[in-house]
This record gives structure tokens, C-alpha cells and sequence, in this order.
């Protein structure tokens, strides 16, 4: 066993890694995480379980590694009373997603209702479709309608979203309905909703059991045992629709594939918006594709550390967009001067493996969708999965999918594995003295039409899949630059085939704009990623300007932001590694300074920092060396 290990406790600020012990007790845990989250100790709850279960409570005088502790661990972190109104105070949004819903029995717990009460930012789109109705309206029948123009009948009355022969009269039909039509068709009865309560689903073992027995594998009870799980196919999917802005988001991310040979990973930016082919649909739109660390070759991908994940997400999100989904290829080469490549996902083999659909909820559950219907505020989740393989015509196309909340949930709680020989099937692990693991099934009908439970040892991934329709805009949409550069500017960690992001690099991308056109140049999501995480002078705390000019189309404001002094600095670097400070009229220069011979020979190259100085000054303005 390690000295120590890191754990991960979650809340709604974000994602905390804390190194800690083995042999730490639990309270000493616990105020080392109020410490590292700089919050009051008696102002929060830690649970195993984002549903709340399994609280980590410092009556136990247990260690982390008697807990059964490892490294990677993650813990959900909710305010209890103390800490709400703390966190109110500080913000008025509320700084936490949810809070504790434990017994009344503990002198820190809050009631349901309190719990129901908090509300949480949901997405915008969620938001929009909240407000409207959802109903479909139909035109009057002239053969049936007999009535005035202000009455209805049931051939014109409007139809619920979730109305059975609606959906299947669609061409193509509308084979799950959207999560919002979901929550309609649960309070649509009587009650109008009143005792429903969306779930999640967990398959541990609840702590502290009240009858006092010994912890598994010693006892178990059925307080605290999980019940059996029965898998159902999912009537519902969160996103209805994959839109592409445009193909040059696609053709840039095939072409490392095209040059190499070597399969590939990439994580889809963008946004969420409402689909209107669906009623209450949603679709997320791709704006562009960032492609992370990964060790590749022709038949495996894998995903190694970022730590340029943080700077990615926040840069992004200043810009309007967020991660909605990940996509990778599985492309072997048919036929090379026909360039067609082999159909092998279909149903005679598999359409998404074991494996890919674990990766997949993985993902999904660290994009957990925000939910007030929700007893703990989170519910499902938006991200979606992407492959690009070939189809029953041998030609490259996209297909998407998401896996149910089911399968997050299994995923979650450590129960699915995939099998060593069989890619179209999964595996409930079996209980051990560490784990405690229910009993999973399917239903699946014989060849007489019978329903029969089958365990799901081993499991038919198709139970967990649901299929998400995708394409590209009918107008072709340019968040980026992809249309009027000739060249765009290198894609990151491309550099085995000599794809490099460096001051060359930037200086041949910026050469292909005029100077009125910094804005177009500035619009390319790859280059703005470089200019944020640059090591030698790094713009992320610089570039709050620029970013707000590209999301507003606004020329004036990346004009103002273009003669600020880090532009500046970054240009006398470019100009200090071109191999010709010179540049006609015409694209942008990259040095005002090195615009002419004359005001070249009036300065001069620091050889520590290749920092630009004028001529009269006898030590280096940025680092200070000592004139060569």
C-alpha cells in the first residue's frame, strides 16, 4: 500500500483532489477537506453516493483504509443546515447544487421540504422548454371537423408531446422521446405530478444502518442492502439531435486519421439548443473538436493526462461553449484508391463495445445533468458519444449515441466490466469481501414471444444504448474560422507528423490576414487554446477582451484588444523567430518596430528572451540581461 492516495470530493464549485493517508482516521479527513475547500467543518456533509448515501460521519473511529478507501475515490459534498445559510450569505445563487436530506435524528440535517425548496441553475435550453406548454397543435379537418372556428374536437384538439401514434406518424418516427416530454407524461395525470420523484439509481450498500450491525462482509441487512436491478430500455434520451456546424469540423479532425493511419480521440465544444423536429427536443450543436495528450495507433487509443484541461474548459466557457460530447474513430481502410473503409458495427456484431460504453458513462457522469425534479438536483446527463466509422456503403459517416442512466449508474458504482473475448457483451462483477455488488437482469423474449429474466451475467450492451440522430446544417454555420483561411492554424499534440504549435507557426497562420481582418484571424478555436496555455508568456488571464470581441462579432473590441500591450509583447516574439521581420502591406505585421530597415537597425534581440528592445537601452526591458 502506497504512503498515500488522492481522492476526489465533488460539489457544485467544481471537482477538489485531496491527498490524504491510509491510515488517517475519518475526522482528521474530514477537516482536511474543510481546510482544502477553505469551508466551516460543520457546514457540510461527504457522502459515497451522489444520491446521499453512504455518508462519511466522524462518529466512526474508523481509518480510510479500514473503509475500504482507494485511490480515485470520489465523494459527493453537500451543505448541510449550517452551510446553507453560510452559503447563502455569500451568494445569493447558492454556491452547492443540492443539500443534505439525512434523518431528523442528526443535529446538522435539513428536511425534505427544505430540500425540495433549493433550487439549482439549470442549462438555458432546460430553462426555454420549461416554459412552453409542448403541445402540438393541428390544423382543423375540413372532412371531420363540423364545428365553429373556435371549438375543438378530437380530430383537431392539440396532442400531449408524449402521444404514441404522433411520434410513429413522423417520418422518420420519433423513436425516444425527449427528457422534458418525459417529465410532462410523468405529471400529466391526475396528481399532476405531485408524488413523482426522479431517482437515482445506486448499488451500494447505505452506511450507518440503524439496526447496528456489523459492516459487509461481516453483516448486511435489507435496510441497507441495494435492491436488485432490473434493466429496462431507456423510453427517454436527454439529447434528441447531434448537429454539426459545418463539415470542415469533421474533415479536420479525419485528417490526423488520413496522414497517420492511427485511430483518434477528440472532445466536441458547443452548445445546447432546442430541436423542433422532436417536441421538446434537444440537439447540442458542434462548433469544433479539441483533441487531448493520447498514445494512438491503428486499432487502440489511449488517453493520457491534460494539464491544459482547465484553462480548455474555462476559455471555452468565455466563450459561450462547453463540452457536449466525445467522438473517435474506428476506420480500417478498405480499399485504398477507391478510399473506402470496412462496415463493422452493425447488428451482427456491435454498434458500441462494452468498453466504449463504460468510457461512455464515465463521461456522462462527470456531465451530470442539473435537475430540480431530481431528489439530489442531478439527473441523466446532456453528453453524447460520437463514432466515425464506415457504413453499409463503405463510406466514413457519423453515428451518436448516449448510454441509459442505468448504465451510469453501474459505472458509477464500479458493478460493469467489459468481457475479455466478446465486445458486444458487458459483465456484472460478483460480490466480494470489498464489494457488495446486487443482482443485475435483463428481460429478453425466447422465439415463442415469452418475457424471460435473464441474469446479466453476461449482459447485451443494445439494453443500455440509445441512439441519437446527427448531421450537419442545412446553412453551414462558422463559429471559427474554417471557411476564408487557407491554412488553419496547427491542431494541438499533432507534432509526431510535424504539426507544431509554435511563434513559426503562428506567424505563417497570420500572414494569410489583412490587418482590417484580425478578428477572422482570431476566430480559430485551436490558436486561441495556444495563445491561453503559451509557455513562455501565457495570455489566459489576458484575453477577456478578445474572447468577448469573437463571442459578440464585435471588430471594434478586437482592434482595442490587438494594440494592448500583450499582443504587443507576443509580436515582438514572433518578429525576434521569423526568419524576416518584413512584410508587404497587405497581411498583418507582425512587428510595428521591424516594419522597416531603418527602425530594425534602431533595435535590438535580447539573447536570453529574444525580447525586442530599442536601441538605447543597454539592458534587456523584460528580463533585464546585459546587451550583446
Amino acid at each position: 500500500m502506497s504512503n498515500s492516495i488522492i481522492v476526489r470530493v465533488q460539489s457544485s464549485e467544481g471537482t477538489k483532489r485531496v491527498k490524504v493517508s491510509p491510515s488517517l482516521s475519518v475526522s482528521k479527513f474530514l477537516q482536511k477537506v474543510a481546510d482544502e475547500l477553505e469551508i466551516p467543518r460543520d457546514g457540510f456533509n461527504i457522502y459515497r453516493c451522489r444520491n446521499k448515501t453512504q455518508e462519511i460521519t466522524s462518529a466512526s473511529r474508523q481509518t480510510l483504509h479500514t473503509l475500504h478507501i482507494r485511490n480515485g475515490d470520489m465523494f459527493y459534498l453537500f451543505p448541510n443546515a449550517h452551510g446553507s445559510s453560510a452559503m447563502e450569505t455569500e451568494d445569493e445563487a447558492g454556491a452547492f447544487a443540492s443539500s443534505s436530506s439525512t434523518g431528523a435524528a442528526a443535529s446538522n440535517a435539513v428536511t425534505p421540504s427544505s430540500v425540495a425548496a433549493i433550487k439549482i441553475d439549470e442549462d438555458d435550453v432546460d430553462v426555454l422548454l420549461a416554459k412552453q406548454d409542448g403541445k402540438i397543435y393541428r390544423q382543423r379537418d375540413l372532412q371531420f371537423c363540423h364545428h365553429n372556428e373556435n371549438s375543438k374536437c378530437v380530430h383537431c384538439v392539440p396532442l400531449e408531446p408524449y402521444d404514441e401514434k404522433y411520434m410513429m406518424m413522423q417520418d422518420p418516427p420519433i423513436k425516444h422521446m425527449s427528457f422534458h416530454t418525459y417529465l410532462r407524461k410523468l405529471k400529466g395525470g391526475a396528481d399532476k405530478g405531485k408524488f413523482v420523484n426522479l431517482e437515482n439509481l445506486s448499488c451500494k450498500i447505505k452506511t450507518n444502518c440503524p439496526t447496528g450491525h456489523a459492516s459487509w462482509p461481516d453483516g448486511i441487512c435489507t435496510n441497507c442492502q441495494p435492491s436488485p436491478v432490473t434493466l429496462d430500455r431507456q423510453v427517454y434520451r436527454h439529447v434528441d439531435n447531434v448537429m454539426f456546424e459545418n463539415s470542415k469540423v469533421i474533415d479536420n479532425f479525419l485528417e490526423y486519421w488520413r496522414k497517420t493511419g492511427f485511430q483518434r480521440i477528440g472532445y466536441m465544444f458547443g452548445r445546447y439548443d432546442i430541436h423542433k423536429d422532436v417536441p421538446l427536443g434537444i440537439k447540442a450543436i458542434v462548433s469544433t473538436i479539441y483533441e487531448p495528450p493520447q498514445r494512438a495507433t491503428a486499432h487502440s487509443i489511449e488517453l493520457l493526462p491534460d494539464a491544459k484541461d482547465e484553462t480548455i474548459d474555462s476559455i471555452a466557457m468565455k466563450l459561450g461553449l462547453r463540452k457536449v460530447g466525445w467522438i473517435f474513430t474506428d476506420l480500417i481502410p478498405e480499399d485504398l484508391n477507391k478510399g473506402t473503409v470496412k462496415h463493422t458495427r452493425n447488428m451482427d456484431a456491435h454498434f458500441l463495445s462494452a468498453e466504449e460504453c463504460i468510457m461512455a458513462a464515465s463521461f456522462q457522469n462527470q456531465h451530470c445533468n442539473p435537475c430540480n425534479e431530481a431528489t439530489d438536483k442531478y439527473f441523466g446527463s446532456k453528453f453524447v458519444t460520437c463514432i466515425i466509422t464506415g457504413d453499409v456503403n463503405n463510406q466514413i459517416h457519423q453515428e451518436c449515441y448516449q448510454v441509459s442512466n442505468q448504465c451510469m449508474a453501474l459505472v458509477r458504482d464500479c458493478c460493469l466490466i467489459p468481457t475479455k473475448d466478446a465486445p458486444e457483451l458487458g459483465y456484472i462483477r460478483e460480490s466480494t469481501q470489498d464489494q457488495y455488488v446486487p443482482d443485475v437482469f435483463y428481460n429478453e423474449k425466447d422465439s415463442y414471444g415469452n418475457v424471460l429474466k435473464k441474469l446479466a451475467r453476461p449482459l447485451p450492451v443494445e439494453f443500455l444504448l440509445l441512439d441519437v440522430p446527427s448531421g450537419f446544417s442545412k446553412d453551414p454555420i462558422y463559429a471559427f474560422n474554417g471557411r476564408n483561411a487557407a491554412n488553419h492554424f496547427p491542431i494541438e499534440n499533432r507534432s509526431e507528423f510535424g504539426e507544431i504549435q509554435d511563434l513559426t507557426a503562428l506567424s505563417k497562420y497570420m500572414k494569410q490576414f489583412p490587418k482590417s481582418e484580425f478578428l477572422q484571424a482570431m476566430s480559430d478555436f485551436h490558436l486561441l487554446m495556444y495563445l491561453a496555455t503559451f509557455e513562455m508568456f501565457p495570455l489566459k488571464e489576458h484575453m477577456d477582451l478578445l474572447l468577448d470581441a469573437l463571442k459578440l462579432h464585435d471588430m471594434k473590441l478586437a482592434e482595442e484588444w490587438s494594440k494592448g500591450e500583450h499582443w504587443s509583447t507576443l509580436q515582438h516574439f514572433m518578429a525576434a523567430q521569423a526568419p524576416s521581420p518584413t512584410f508587404s502591406s497587405g497581411p498583418i505585421d507582425i512587428s510595428d518596430e521591424a516594419s522597416s530597415s531603418s527602425s530594425a537597425a534602431a533595435t535590438w534581440a535580447c539573447n536570453a528572451c529574444t525580447f525586442i528592445n530599442s536601441g538605447n537601452r543597454q539592458a534587456c526591458e523584460l528580463c533585464e540581461s546585459s546587451r550583446p
